[in-house]
């Protein structure tokens, strides 16, 4: 037994050296149980650039030596300026004018939702305070990122006041026009994840074309949440910049840092800025951790380094050898049934051969088989995601795609003896 409590796994497995990481380099990760195994997780989707990258760590070590903590709470910091002129820089300066730091996804999607209440406030409308966003989406799990989610993961029993959410489906325009034909000048905010991310689901371009639409008819902020699509990951640097209707927000995390430290950020457009800036209104959000000098140095090191290395077109390539073994597999393998999302995020469907969907403890016993076969993976609904980081070799894809085989083939037995398809 240990005294670390850690997320999202019961007691019982609490002090197991298998789950117990010792080093990160480049692409792999080494337990204390003495494995040593190929990420195609980028590390919870934050290690866009592999592990260690040594001038994100030089950035990070100066920022100690010479800042220490200094941070934005009443006051500001060169490093944070910095950070936020070169997230705008990347962005797109003509649509966006501020950066809000944060510490995480889940308080950013807090930050967001106070943001767009405040913004219709000023304009006169006190009463637009409803904020929409999808069945099957992930925002956080502090209270209000938790309320906005869109998987039932036991609000009700934690008290989550969902009251002011409404929840749409991904990609159904039809319930979206018919919420807003009900709803509109009541909702202050609509909160999307252009990939959803628990399945991995791409918004079609309908639907984000009538996102713009009736952003523009009935005047709420239109948010896309790219805590996890953003910073190379689905084949762009963000996925909303080639929607028709840009955001008025953007928030942004995982990659931001490449995960060497905690960070998130708010990029927020000029029309939004603008309503505060002209009733000189100071916006009632702070964090004792966000927008610190650490933070900020290793936020522009990434971004320097995803332009040094040319992460984005790094990326694509390595989402058309993933795109490829996916196909094989699935055209081979009787277990696996599809593939959903985009770039390097991607979902691997499920089922047995009667059919059967992947049940949450099918798909935790492939991903510890999958582990065991040498890489590491995330469970997601009737399937596995890969994420791998936008440096993978060909190599090492073709070396993800034989570890997800053999844990696939590791439940043959348990799946009756099923035959590949012809």
């Amino acid at each position: 037994m240990t005294a670390l409590w850690p997320y999202l796994i019961p007691p019982s497995s609490h002090g197991d050296d298998r789950l117990c990481a010792t080093r990160a380099e480049g692409h792999r990760v080494t337990f204390a149980d003495g494995s040593t195994v190929l990420d195609a997780d980028s590390g919870l989707w934050n290690a866009n650039l592999g592990y260690g990258n040594e001038r994100i760590a030089e950035a990070l070590a100066e920022a100690a030596r010479n800042a220490s903590y200094l941070g934005s709470f009443r006051f500001e910091n060169t490093y944070a300026r910095r950070a936020a002129e070169d997230l705008v820089r990347v962005c797109g300066p003509d649509h966006y004018g501020k950066v809000l730091f944060s510490t995480g996804g889940g308080v950013a999607n807090d930050a967001v939702m106070k943001l767009a209440r405040l913004y219709h406030a000023l304009q006169g409308a006190p009463g637009r305070n409803l904020v929409v966003a999808l069945r099957g989406s992930f925002h956080g799990l502090t209270f209000g990122g938790f309320a906005l989610t869109g998987e039932d993961l036991g609000q009700r029993v934690y008290g989550v006041d969902q009251r002011l959410i409404r929840h749409v489906d991904p990609n159904d325009t039809t319930e979206l026009e018919r919420l807003m034909a009900a709803l509109g000048r009541q909702v202050a905010a609509v909160v999307v994840e252009p990939v959803v991310g628990t399945g991995t689901v791409p918004l079609d371009e309908e639907y984000v074309a009538a996102l713009g639409r009736l952003r523009d008819e009935h005047g709420f902020l239109l948010v896309a949440d790219e805590v996890a699509t953003g910073f190379g990951r689905t084949g762009s640097y963000f996925a909303s910049e080639s929607w028709p209707g840009r955001p008025d927000v953007l928030v942004t995390s995982k990659g931001l840092t490449n995960g060497a430290c905690p960070a998130s950020a708010l990029v927020v457009a000029h029309r939004v800025t603008r309503v505060l800036e002209e009733h000189d209104t100071t916006f009632a959000h702070a964090e004792t951790q966000g927008a610190t000098a650490l933070a900020c140095a290793a936020i522009s090191a990434t971004i320097a380094e995803m332009e040094r290395l040319d992460a984005v077109a790094a990326g694509r390539n390595v989402a058309a050898w993933l795109q490829q073994g996916l196909t094989d597999l699935v055209d081979r393998h009787p277990l696996a049934t599809g593939a959903t999302g985009t770039g390097c995020f991607r979902t691997l469907r499920l089922a047995h051969p009667d059919g059967t969907p992947l049940t949450g403890a099918d798909v935790a016993a492939l991903v510890t088989r999958i582990r065991e076969a040498g890489a590491i993976v995330h469970p997601g609904p009737s399937g596995v995601q890969l994420v791998p980081a936008l440096t993978y070799s060909r190599d090492e894809v073709a070396e993800l795609m034989t570890c997800v085989e053999a844990g696939l083939d590791s439940l043959l037995p348990a799946a009756a003896g099923a035959a590949p398809r012809s």
